[in-house]
């Protein structure tokens, strides 16, 4: 055990890669860090980092700010529940804690958003209490070096991976060695490839000496990807357009985009459905100006397929009793570069759609 916790973390002192958030004992940026990089690249979740402390410098300051401006600086890194539960926990550690993180892994898990992964991170990192953190990296360098079957995606594998762990991580340095774990799993003991040959743990990998390296760790839950068809549909008047406010539990929830019809649809059907739901008098009023290519955008869980219509209209009040009856937002068109928005969204403005971005 003292062996082995000697060797990575003389291997991570030699290896680590210099990041912002390392050697640093602040538990506000350690929390921000582990957020932005939950099922996030490290190269793709560093300038969004840097952007987050540039604009928040402190827990206050991102309590203090609207949803809106924080989903708009998280725009593009997906799984937008991350950035909606950062604004909730920084509110909660303002209003309960006075703006001071709680010191254990257990009151860690009382915060928004804020599981047993992220708590053992920061309570180790900036608060040296021995609990191990298992992430991916962890998993996989664990159920290789002791050659473990166990299926990481059933629901007792984090306990058993937890508690292995917990058999390694030394008492005087918790954080460095819960860092060094995941960092040797993130670049030397990678999902693909891995060097075995030149490992610092070659002679004691039972993967290694079994043969076994490429079968571990083992998954047997396969992610099920859904197809979803969205037809946008962007009503203009002059350089105004109205747009959507998503709300519900759907994907990018407070995120803004077009009224939209869903559906694998026809053009013919599409146009019939969009007179059923917005009224024929308002579909007669309205010009198609154009009509995009299907666009495609896929997700974890979801492959979705994108149309977006351009109809303007010329008449004031058929478009205000629009925006009026679908509780749609009406926004100058240069103002849209301020909303937060859908990736997809984005990347179809900035194809030269409205000539704006």
């Amino acid at each position: 055990m003292k062996i082995f916790a000697k060797q990575i973390l003389e291997w991570y002192a030699r290896h680590k890669r210099e990041l912002p958030w390392r050697d640093s004992a602040d538990p506000y940026r350690i929390w921000l860090s582990e957020i932005i990089l939950q099922q996030t690249r490290v190269a793709q979740g560093l300038p969004y980092y840097l952007s987050f402390v540039d604009t928040f410098p402190t827990v206050n300051d991102l309590a203090a700010a609207p949803l809106d401006q924080v989903l708009r600086l998280w725009q593009g890194l997906g799984y937008y529940s991350r950035a909606r539960n950062l604004h909730a926990c920084a509110k909660q550690v303002v209003s309960e804690y006075g703006g001071v993180f709680p010191n254990s892994a257990k009151a860690l898990q009382g915060l928004t958003g804020i599981g047993p992964y992220t708590s053992s991170a920061i309570a180790s990192i900036a608060f040296d209490e021995q609990v191990p953190v298992v992430d991916g990296n962890v998993y996989r360098l664990l159920s290789r070096l002791f050659d473990d079957p166990t299926d990481i995606s059933g629901s007792g594998a984090y306990k058993h991976f937890y508690n292995k762990a917990l058999g390694l991580i030394p008492k005087d340095q918790p954080g460095e060695f819960n860092q060094a774990m995941m960092e040797f799993g993130a670049t030397h003991c990678k999902p693909k490839n891995p060097d075995c040959q030149s490992c610092i743990f070659v002679a004691q990998c039972a993967s290694y000496i079994n043969g076994s390296v490429s079968q571990r760790p083992v998954k047997l839950k396969k992610v099920k990807v859904t197809n979803r068809f969205l037809n946008y549909f962007m009503f203009e008047f002059r350089d105004r357009i109205l747009v959507n406010q998503r709300a519900g539990k759907d994907i990018w929830q407070g995120l803004h985009d077009f009224y939209c019809i869903e559906g694998d649809l026809p053009e013919e059907e599409l146009l019939s459905r969009l007179a059923e739901a917005i009224g024929d008098d308002v579909v007669r009023a309205c010009v198609i100006e154009s009509q995009s290519a299907t666009i495609k955008h896929v997700l974890t869980h979801q492959r979705l397929n994108a149309r977006f219509f351009r109809l303007s209209l010329t008449d004031r009040e058929v478009y205000e009793e629009l925006a009026q009856n679908h509780l749609l937002l009406d926004v100058p068109k240069a103002k849209l570069k301020n909303l937060a928005k859908p990736i997809l969204i984005e990347n179809y403005l900035k194809s030269g759609a409205l000539s704006l971005f």
